[in-house]
């Protein structure tokens, strides 16, 4: 009988580390010393399974040289390793699901609209501290193309820090500021494409050997025209089609280089492996900076094939398993972070969820709970999330979801014909209906924001906006409307009642702590004119930030229920993200609820009602879990009567085993 795939890739990868651990252990002990050494050594026959067989699914030929190559950059960068980095790598080694404590709060930046440059931000964390954080991402802060760059990810240099911003020096210093706060340092790393302006690109172009098949370009329109005929347009309007044509390419002929977002952003070519050597040893260096979480961006679209969609391919996972393994042989604090705004069917396998468990992302954001929260506000109407949400796979015990309300890019409203089915709603009706409302156009719409990237040919688009615009705050504070402001707030309060307590790290995206609104001054400059996205980048207002404290103003509410938010999670281990959510089938169809379970710590109930009138639910269909008691709820008093749970409008409560 033949030996299963499995069993040959666990055979022929431990006859391989068979092959090249003896020479490693000279070399180990001579770069590290003999305890670390012994460290490194532990490390690599932990993972190198998960380095060798996704290598040899990628690139067969030469393979035990390629693998010996990258392990030895693993070890030049764990020689390279500041002392105070690899204490932080002792304690993560001890505790390695630090990322899913429930002490764990995310806070998301852009640096210069946060405190402007990076030497000011280490005078912040104590205003960071104040909302429980304890772990910052600064949005793209690599060294951008000049001019338009798509929001900075368009990297022309990865091992510089944009000099608006700051220094790698600076860098280093406030990823120093936040490890000696407990807090943890999270960095964009754009691993599908450069900008054209990048070292990299520029060796290509000038057919440097060292640069050889880094990307990807044709002659003529044969193949572009193949693959488009499966690829859908990421900005139809204004960047049509997934090539560019390159004057300069191919020694000057000119070709059609693969671009699949904008003209300047040149896709990497990972089927060549000095490509994937390329990117670890980027990856190593910046984490030896101090960088210890990882947003992988554009990771579904890292790998080609004629005929399909160009998106989630086998090979990415493969791409990444092997990235995640090498970095943890150097650098086990560090993890990485998914960003694969895809299905729910394709977004857990970048969580290792696979039929058969291989770590990659310890990390992922949860689109999908994000999208079924603002649909629910937008119906008043819990049952699509719920069958949504229900119908999701677990993921893995050791990873977790960075669940959130808002962030910088749009919203894409991923409803899926299946789930609106469930409910009795036309999947791309509900779509329609979502930017309608959400635009303002809608007949009782509370929301202010904006399309972005309307297709008139289809009626595709997707939704800008603050998060305080598109929950009704921006509009009642236009129209000096009280009752419509306490509903705004109790929006807003609401969402992030949910991804607080949902399951994994929540991420509060900058000034929706303080509910700013949509900031118009991108208008104004040429190079961000044209992509509304910016209305909902707004910078940070130091008289709103003043008036947090002033439980009378909007801002002294918002800030104060967020702080309260992530204070009461800190002491409930049900809210450790081991503890997964279940989604519960409840009697009335305005309330999502959710239980979880945390083996030494009991129940965890979750309840919000998105409607703006009164609501309850039967408390026995939360499963027969024993006495529940109110840890934290949206209003007083707290009613649980009659065998129902009673929720004002647009209320919460959480409730745990007493």
């Amino acid at each position: 009988m033949a030996p299963r795939p499995d069993a040959e890739r666990r055979r022929r990868a431990a006859a391989a580390l068979r092959r090249l651990r003896p020479a490693l252990v000279g070399e180990a002990e001579q770069v590290l010393g003999r305890a670390e050494a012994v460290a490194f050594l532990a490390r690599l026959d932990l993972w190198f399974a998960d380095v060798h067989g996704p290598l040899d699914a990628l690139y067969p030929g030469a393979l035990d040289e390629l693998v010996a190559r990258l392990v030895r950059s693993a070890l030049r960068a764990a020689a390279e390793r500041p002392a105070d980095l690899r204490e932080t790598d002792r304690r993560r080694e001890v505790d390695p699901r630090w990322y899913q404590d429930p002490r764990m709060v995310g806070y998301v930046a852009y640096t210069d609209r946060f405190c402007g440059t990076l030497d000011a931000l280490p005078a912040q964390l104590d205003y960071l501290a104040e909302l429980g954080v304890s772990y910052l991402h600064l949005m793209p802060l690599l060294r951008p193309r000049e001019g338009e760059n798509d929001g900075g990810y368009a990297v022309a240099d990865y091992r510089s820090v944009d000099p608006r911003l700051g220094t790698m020096d600076d860098l280093e210093k406030v990823a120093r500021a936040l490890r000696d706060r407990g807090m943890s340092l999270c960095v964009d790393l754009v691993l599908n494409h450069t900008a054209r302006e990048h070292p990299w690109a520029q060796g290509w172009l000038a057919g440097d050997p060292a640069y050889a098949d880094f990307y990807l370009v044709f002659g003529d329109r044969t193949m572009p025209d193949a693959y488009e005929a499966t690829i859908a347009e990421v900005f139809p309007d204004r960047a049509p089609g997934s090539f560019t044509w390159v004057p300069e390419a191919q020694g000057g002929a000119g070709g059609w280089v693969w671009t699949t977002f904008w003209a300047y952003q040149w896709d990497l070519n990972y089927a060549n492996p000095n490509v994937f050597a390329a990117m670890l040893e980027t990856i190593l260096w910046l984490a030896n900076r101090g960088i210890e979480i990882f947003r992988m961006d554009a990771v579904p679209f890292m790998w080609k094939r004629l005929g399909t969609p160009c998106m989630n391919q086998p090979e990415v996972h493969d791409l990444i398993q092997a990235l995640h393994a090498l970095v943890k042989l150097a650098a086990p604090a560090t993890v990485f972070k998914a960003e694969a705004i895809v299905s729910p069917e394709d977004l857990v396998p970048y969580l290792g969820g696979h039929a058969r468990y291989r770590p990659e992302c310890e990390l992922a954001y949860h689109n999908q709970l994000m999208v079924m929260l603002w649909s629910s506000l937008a119906t008043k109407d819990a049952r699509l999330a719920t069958a949504s949400l229900g119908r999701m796979r677990p993921i893995p015990p050791e990873t977790s979801w960075a669940t959130y309300v808002r962030c910088h890019d749009d919203i894409g409203w991923a409803v899926s014909d299946i789930d609106a089915a469930a409910v009795g709603w036309d999947g791309a009706g509900h779509r329609r209906f979502l930017n309608d409302f959400y635009a303002g156009r809608f007949p009782v719409s509370f929301a202010r924001g904006a399309l972005f990237q309307e297709n008139l040919e289809t009626g595709d688009a997707r939704i800008s906006g603050s998060a305080a615009s598109l929950c009704g705050i921006t509009d009642a504070r236009e129209r000096d409307d009280p009752v419509a402001l306490e509903l705004g707030i109790r929006r807003l309060v609401l969402l992030h009642a949910v991804t607080y307590a949902w399951g994994g790290v929540p991420l509060l995206y900058m000034g929706d702590e303080l509910a700013l609104g949509d900031d118009t001054r991108y208008l104004d400059d040429p190079a961000l004119a044209q992509d509304n996205r910016w209305m909902h980048r707004p910078w940070m207002d130091p008289r709103a930030q003043a008036r947090r404290h002033d439980p009378s103003t909007v801002e002294g509410r918002v800030f104060g229920w967020l702080r309260t938010l992530a204070h009461t999670r800190r002491e409930l281990l049900a809210l450790h993200a081991v503890a997964a959510p279940e989604v519960l089938d409840l009697d009335d169809p305005h309330v999502l609820g959710w239980r979880r379970r945390h083996p030494r710590s009991g129940w965890f109930v979750g309840l919000v009602n998105m409607a703006e009138h009164p609501a309850s639910v039967d408390l026995s269909a939360l499963g027969g879990l024993g006495e529940l008691e109110t840890v934290l709820a949206s209003d007083e008093p707290r009613q649980m009567r009659d065998g129902r749970a009673h929720l004002p409008g647009l209320g919460f409560a959480w409730l745990a085993e007493a």
